[in-house]
C-alpha cells in the first residue's frame, strides 16, 4: 500500500502538546496549583494555534476540509459501527470532524470557566471583568442592606460565585473526558476498518 502524507507538524505538535497538557490538568485539578493554571493557559494557547492552522492551514488542516453536515457524520458512524461499506477519507473522516470541533468547545468551556474561578479570587484574565459573580447566578442583592450585611452579602455572593463556576469547570472537565474516551475508540474502530494505524499516523504524518 502507497504512504500519504497527511498530517503537517503543526497538527501533530498540537495533537500531543493538548493530549500532554490536558493530562496534566486533570491530574492537577484537586490541587488548583499553579500547575494547573498554567497547563490551563497551555491549552487556551494551544486551541487559538489550532483555530488559527484551521483557517490557514495546509488542506487536510483546515476546517473547511473535514466539516460536513450532522447527517454525513452520522451515515458514517452509522456504517463503521454496523459494519457497512465506509468510505476512506485522507484527512478527517465526518465524525473525527465534528468530534475535533466538540472538543475544541469543550476546552474552550472548561479553560473559560477557570478562568471565572480565578477572576472570583481577583486573578487571572477575567479579573478586571468580573464585579458581581452572583448576579450570574439570578442573585439579587439589595442595595439596601446595612454595611455589616452587605460585607457578609459579599462574602456569600463570592463564594457562590466560585462554587458556580467550580461546578462548570467540573462537568466541562469530565465531558472532555467522556469526548476523549469517544475519540480514542472511534480511533481503533476506524483503525480496524480501513485497515490503517491512525494513531502512528498522528506521529509520523503519513497514513
Amino acid at each position: 500500500m502507497n504512504k500519504i502524507y497527511v498530517w503537517d507538524p503543526v497538527v501533530r505538535l498540537f495533537h500531543w502538546s493538548l493530549v500532554v497538557a490536558f493530562v496534566v490538568a486533570y491530574i492537577s485539578g484537586d490541587e488548583e496549583s499553579v500547575i494547573h493554571t498554567n497547563a490551563g493557559y497551555v491549552i487556551l494557547a494551544l486551541i487559538g494555534i489550532r483555530v488559527i492552522w484551521g483557517l490557514i492551514g495546509t488542506r487536510h488542516a483546515r476546517f473547511m476540509d473535514f466539516m460536513t453536515s450532522p447527517r454525513k457524520a452520522i451515515q458514517y458512524l452509522w456504517n463503521l459501527i454496523t459494519g457497512q461499506k465506509v468510505k476512506a477519507y485522507r484527512g478527517h473522516n465526518p465524525a473525527g470532524g465534528w468530534m475535533i470541533i466538540g472538543l475544541i468547545v469543550s476546552l474552550l468551556f472548561t479553560v473559560y470557566s477557570g478562568l471565572k474561578m480565578e477572576a472570583t479570587e481577583g486573578r487571572g484574565l477575567l479579573a478586571t471583568t468580573v464585579s458581581t459573580p452572583a448576579y450570574e447566578q439570578g442573585f439579587f442583592i439589595s442595595t439596601a442592606r446595612a454595611d455589616d450585611d452587605e460585607h457578609d452579602g459579599d462574602d456569600r455572593d463570592e463564594h457562590d460565585g466560585d462554587e458556580f463556576w467550580e461546578e462548570i469547570h467540573e462537568f466541562f472537565a469530565n465531558f472532555t473526558v467522556f469526548l476523549v474516551i469517544l475519540h480514542i475508540a472511534g480511533v481503533l474502530l476506524g483503525s480496524y476498518r480501513h485497515k490503517v494505524n491512525l494513531i502512528r499516523s498522528m506521529f509520523t504524518g503519513y497514513k
